[in-house]
C-alpha cells in the first residue's frame, strides 16, 4: 500500500491555502474529528494507482473524491470512510455480496453500481474503509431541481422503468433490502466523459478548498440481505414505512414504501409526509397520524404485531393520540396537483400499490414493472 504525492502540472493555478484554524466543508460540523477522518491532498496517488484528481462531496461518515486509475486511465470514485464506522464494512459486505451472485440473465444487473475496488488505508487511530466505483453523474434530486421543483410524467415514467427494474434485481436475486431509497441516492450512470474532463479542467486552473455539501451519495451503507425478516431503525425519517415506525420485523416491501413516496415527491415537488421534530420518537405519532388520513385505519393483525401499538391506537386501529393543528388531513386524491384525466386515475393507483399499511399488501418491483401508469410511456 503506498500513498505518495505525484508531481503536479506547472501549468497549473496554484490552489488557496488556509491556515489550520479555519475549518472548511466537513471539518466545520460538530460531529467531526480530525483523528478519524483521512487527510486527502488533490495529486496524491494510493494503492499506487488511484490519483485524486477533486473532491465530489462530503457527509457525516465518508467523503467522496474523483480519481484517475492510472492502470486504464478510466475515472473512477473513491469514498473514503472516517476510522471505524460500522456503515463501510456493511456496505463492503453487501456490495461483495451483489458481486458474488451476479446474474447477467436480469435486466436489472446492469443497473446497480458495482464495487470495483476495496483497500484500507493507514490513519491516526485506526484504518480507513476505502470503495470503488464507476463515477456517477446527476442524482434524481438533481434533476428535479433542474426541471424547476418537478420532473414531467412523460420523462419521469422512463426512469421509473429502470429502477423498478434494478430494484427487483436487488430484491428477487440479490436478496437485498437498500433500506434507504431517496432521491438523494439515485444516480445516472454518466455515458459522455468529457463531463468528467471538464471538472478536472476547471479544478486545475482554477483550484479551490471548497466543494459542494452532501452526503457522498450512499448506496449500501445500511442494507440489508438475506431471507429476512429484519429488524431495526432504517429509512430516512420522512419515508418510514409503518412497520418500521412501529417495531414490526420488516422485510424488502419497505423499499417498495420508500419509492412511492420518493415518485410522488419527484412528480409532485412536495412531501406527503411532513413532520420532523428534534427525533424520531417524536414524530412518530404525527408519522402515524398522516397515514391514517391517506391510507384509513391500520387493520388489527398489524397492530397486534408491534409492542408499542398501544401507544397510538386503541384495539379498534383508531388513534388514541391527539393530532396536531399542524398535521396534514389531506387525502391522496387532495394532494395530487400535477396530472389530468386519465394519467391521475392510474398514477394513484399506482401510488396505492406502494403505500399500504401490511407489507403483504404492497406490490412487488416485478409487480409494479407491469403497472398500467408505469408502462404507458411506451405506448
Amino acid at each position: 500500500m503506498t500513498n505518495n504525492s505525484e508531481t503536479q502540472d506547472s501549468s497549473a493555478t496554484e490552489p488557496e491555502y488556509y491556515g489550520s484554524d479555519i475549518l472548511l466543508e466537513e471539518e466545520s460540523f460538530s460531529w467531526y474529528d480530525r483523528r478519524a477522518f483521512c487527510p486527502v491532498r488533490i495529486g496524491e496517488t494510493f494503492e499506487s494507482k488511484y490519483e485524486i484528481l477533486l473532491k465530489l462531496g462530503y457527509g457525516s461518515v465518508s467523503t467522496a473524491w474523483l480519481c484517475r486509475n492510472l492502470e486504464t486511465q478510466q475515472y473512477v470514485t473513491l469514498k473514503i470512510y472516517m476510522t471505524g464506522h460500522r456503515q463501510a464494512q456493511n456496505e463492503v459486505r453487501v456490495l461483495q455480496h451483489i458481486q458474488d451472485i451476479r446474474s447477467d440473465d436480469h435486466p436489472g444487473t446492469q443497473l446497480v453500481r458495482r464495487m470495483l475496488d476495496t483497500f484500507e488505508l493507514p490513519g491516526e487511530i485506526g484504518p480507513h474503509t476505502c470503495i470503488v466505483h464507476s463515477p456517477l453523474s446527476l442524482t434524481m434530486r438533481d434533476i428535479r431541481n433542474m426541471a424547476g421543483g418537478q420532473i414531467p410524467s412523460s420523462i419521469l415514467r422512463p426512469m421509473i422503468y429502470g429502477l423498478l427494474l434494478a430494484l427487483d434485481y436487488l430484491h428477487s436475486e440479490a436478496h437485498v433490502v437498500h433500506t434507504d431509497i431517496q432521491e438523494g441516492n439515485i444516480m445516472l450512470s454518466i455515458e459522455d466523459h468529457s463531463y468528467l474532463d471538464e471538472l478536472v479542467e476547471q479544478e486545475r486552473e482554477q483550484p479551490s478548498p471548497h466543494k459542494r455539501d452532501g452526503d457522498p451519495h450512499n448506496l449500501f451503507d445500511y442494507a440489508k440481505f438475506g431471507q429476512g425478516p429484519f429488524e431495526g431503525e432504517v429509512m430516512p425519517d420522512l419515508y418510514r414505512a409503518p412497520e418500521v415506525v412501529l417495531g414490526i420485523t420488516w422485510d424488502e416491501k419497505i423499499d417498495i414504501w420508500s419509492f412511492g413516496l420518493m415518485i410522488w415527491d419527484l412528480l409532485e415537488g412536495k412531501h406527503l409526509f411532513t413532520e420532523r421534530l428534534p427525533s424520531r420518537e417524536e414524530s412518530s405519532g404525527k408519522h402515524l397520524a398522516r397515514m391514517v388520513t391517506l391510507l384509513g385505519k391500520p387493520p388489527s393483525d398489524f397492530l397486534q404485531r408491534s409492542r408499542i401499538s398501544n401507544k397510538y391506537f386503541d384495539d379498534e386501529g383508531n388513534l388514541t393520540i391527539q393530532a396536531s393543528p399542524e398535521t396534514t388531513t389531506t387525502t391522496l386524491e387532495e394532494e395530487e396537483i400535477v396530472l389530468e384525466g386519465e394519467e391521475t386515475s392510474q398514477f394513484l393507483a399506482f401510488m396505492r400499490k406502494t403505500l399500504q399499511w401490511r407489507s403483504k399488501d404492497r406490490a412487488s418491483a416485478k409487480d409494479l414493472l407491469q403497472d398500467p401508469w408505469v408502462v404507458s410511456w411506451a405506448a
